[in-house]
């Protein structure tokens, strides 16, 4: 037996004496963990007006979790009961009790927004168990008619589908009406890397930047504007010319910790994790940061933070605003006379000119920190056609031999 705030669970198998007893003893909302003879875990928890639910599920720690969940929902007024139970009062507590601890930052404040901002505006006011494909079909039209995006309205029907999935899990619904609803089609977002030559001319306006390095990495290894911000000199090996991405730099929703802010964090996914060759080239970019930055610490004196960041402010602080970045690079590009692109392209430039020289797309996967290969290939497959041509044309030098 454990305490569970001021509930005491009790976890005992279907045909235990000692649950005939507990379920004497237990109080109103009090619940009950036990083990069934179909093999499933199994929850019961007292509603109002004496009624009782049941909470099923295949591992203790799943059913123990629904418990939790439904106990503060009681705690907060929510009724647990499903013919009772709202949308908009779902989406709010399996937000904040389940998935805000298994994201990351960034990703609760967009799902935090995005029901609080619409999905309980729009259809938080349905019984969720009278939720129907119709419902989200109009909502979907209404939100596109109001003039958002398609991949906005997409984001919806990902997030919701992803709620809805937990409350099929849980038994408060029998489906998930998110698979019977068709979401917006949306056009394939066309990445706009840059050429080889464009490549040359951007490095060339560069030279003598304050973040020269940062540019120059960035095309080198193709790492996410969040890691490049996160890199420490520890992470750096000049010896063997490598350097490992164990943080990124993300925004923290006040929220989330009291304050809010930017905050290191671990890597998106396990893949993320990575240790990156550098070209000699960027090396001694990044040697002659070096140089750069200790000349900056001297004359910033006591006002100095080290944090032994690469990419810092005048101070030794992160580099927080995005704006005074984004603000830098369109710069640059201007100067270098390109196309305004995203600072992200310059992970996309790297890939495309990896992809291009016929280096192996799982190397490039591995470099960029891809979870899966299919994903690689699947962005970059405007690159394909050419590595086809030009391995046909190998393969046809040695037919021919």
């Amino acid at each position: 037996m454990v305490l569970f705030g001021t509930c005491r669970i009790t976890y005992y198998n279907d045909t235990s004496t000692e649950r005939s007893l507990f379920m004497a003893r237990r109080g109103h909302g009090e619940g009950s963990i036990y083990h069934r003879s179909d093999g499933r875990w199994a929850a019961s928890i007292s509603l109002e007006g004496g009624k009782r639910k049941t909470l099923y599920g295949k591992t203790r720690r799943e059913v123990q979790e629904q418990l939790k969940i439904a106990l503060h929902q009681q705690q907060q007024g929510v009724l647990v009961t499903g013919p009772q139970q709202k949308v908009g009062q779902f989406l709010v507590h399996w937000l904040e009790d389940v998935h805000k601890h298994t994201v990351r930052p960034r990703t609760y404040e967009r799902y935090e927004a995005i029901i609080r901002l619409h999905l309980v505006p729009g259809i938080g006011h349905h019984l969720l168990q009278k939720l129907s494909p119709q419902h989200l079909q109009a909502f979907y039209t209404k939100k596109l008619d109001a003039g958002l995006s398609p991949t906005t309205v997409i984001s919806f029907h990902k997030m919701l589908h992803l709620a809805l999935d937990k409350a099929v899990q849980w038994n408060l619904i029998s489906r998930n009406v998110c698979d019977a609803v068709t979401p917006p089609h949306v056009k394939r977002f066309e990445i706009q890397p840059l050429n080889a030559e464009q490549v040359q001319q951007l490095l060339a306006a560069a030279v003598g930047h304050r973040l020269e390095a940062l540019f120059v990495l960035a095309l080198a290894t193709g790492m996410r504007r969040g890691e490049l911000l996160a890199l420490k000199w520890q992470d750096i090996h000049f010896a063997t010319g490598t350097l490992q991405v164990r943080r990124v730099l993300t925004h923290m929703p006040a929220k989330l910790n009291g304050k809010g802010g930017y905050v290191e964090a671990e890597p998106k996914t396990e893949k993320s994790r990575r240790n990156i060759a550098i070209a000699t080239f960027a090396v001694e970019k990044l040697k002659q940061h070096r140089i750069r930055q200790l000349e900056e610490k001297l004359k910033a004196g006591p006002a100095w933070t080290e944090k032994d960041l690469v990419f810092c402010s005048m101070v030794g602080g992160h580099l927080l605003s995005s704006r005074i970045l984004f603000a830098q690079f369109k710069a640059l590009l201007k100067k270098a006379g390109l196309p305004d692109i995203r600072f992200h392209d310059l992970r996309h430039s790297s890939a495309t000119m990896l992809l291009s020289i016929g280096v192996h797309p799982k190397v490039v996967q591995e470099l960029l920190g891809h979870s899966q290969i299919s994903m690689t290939m699947d962005i970059y497959s405007h690159v394909l056609p050419t590595m086809q041509q030009e391995a046909i044309g190998k393969l046809n030098n040695v037919l021919e031999g």
